[in-house]
């Protein structure tokens, strides 16, 4: 990627371009110590132009087991978006290979209809491992969909588990997407990704599945009384739809901006990004020294023998992590 031109690329953002959007989350996806640079300069720029539209986005977490329908779900709820006149932008995110290191990016392909409309934004991202079933720089990727005029920015994590809780510090509602007819109906689903939901749809309630659903739906709101949710002012609905044929998915998002209304009304919308955006900045301080560490000479040059040592258990991983951590202090 060449030497960005910063003014140029957020003016291109604040059009609306989306080959302008899409050539600056590359940037700061990027991991060039120069790129990151500049990044944090048209990020800067951008916040520093922010409307009061962007504020006032609506910043939609969605994730549920594999096969749930994720990709489904948002394919028809954002074509519903974009009849109602909003703009939506999808950061969809697929997991990276412990292996290989590549992704399949197959998103785009399963969102046909919406990747190709002029008022939408189908962005596929790898995880590249980070935790939470997000992209390593998917905060910053939402804040650029915003400054190029997306009012509906939804985000399509990997799949459903403990560190999920990353995915849903980052949005203004965190949707779980279940299914029914599968045995167990909490199969896959854990109870910390459950009290952190905001809404739990029971998918694929439709055909000879829809009185499966419908049970499902029950039993899950029997359980969800028993947990503990993340807003004591907000009750997790729990509601069975159809991504297929379209049903429910109104009631949904009635429920949706319910949620957005009561939390402005309240306060707590605005409290919740404030939190958020603090928790992003000593994220970001993590990201950056461990950053520091790994290019640090001092530390290069004891890695390999520690590791080698680490592997052959002559040396304590704990005893290997303090050496490394007195190299670097010592810089």
């Amino acid at each position: 990627m060449a030497e960005p031109d910063i003014a140029a690329l957020a003016a291109g953002i604040r059009r609306g371009e989306r080959a302008a959007l899409a050539r600056a989350i590359t940037l700061v996806e990027s991991t060039r110590a120069d790129h990151e640079d500049a990044a944090q300069a048209l990020l800067a720029r951008l916040m520093a132009e922010r409307s009061e539209d962007a504020a006032q986005s609506l910043r939609l977490g969605i994730t549920g087991v594999p096969g749930a329908g994720k990709s489904t779900l948002i394919e028809a709820l954002g074509q519903r978006l974009l009849e109602a006149g909003h703009r939506v932008a999808v950061l969809a995110i697929d997991p990276t290979s412990s292996l290989s290191g590549g992704s399949i990016l197959g998103d785009k392909t399963r969102m046909g209809q919406l990747s190709v409309h002029p008022s939408a934004f189908v962005r596929p991202s790898p995880s590249a491992g980070t935790l939470g079933g997000v992209a390593r720089r998917t905060r910053e990727a939402m804040l650029l969909c915003e400054a190029a005029g997306y009012d509906i920015v939804i985000v399509e994590t990997v799949g459903v588990g403990q560190a999920e809780v990353v995915a849903a510090d980052m949005v203004d509602f965190f949707l779980v997407l279940a299914l029914a007819g599968a045995g167990d109906e909490l199969q896959g689903i854990k109870r910390g990704v459950l009290e952190l939901a905001d809404l739990v749809a029971i998918n694929k309630a439709d055909g000879e599945n829809q009185t499966r659903a419908q049970h499902a739906a029950a039993e899950l709101r029997r359980a969800m009384h028993l947990l503990t949710p993340a807003d004591p002012d907000w009750r997790a609905p729990v509601m069975p739809i159809s991504a297929y044929t379209g049903d429910g998915l109104a009631e949904m998002w009635a429920e949706v901006e319910r949620h957005r209304e009561a939390g402005t009304t309240s306060g707590a919308r605005a409290d919740r990004r404030a939190a958020q955006r603090v928790r992003w900045m000593w994220r970001a301080v993590e990201d950056r020294l461990l950053s520091s560490l790994r290019n640090d000479p001092a530390v290069a040059a004891l890695v390999s023998e520690l590791e080698q040592a680490v592997e052959s258990g002559s040396l304590p991983p704990t005893e290997a992590a303090a050496r490394v951590l007195a190299a670097y202090r010592e810089v």
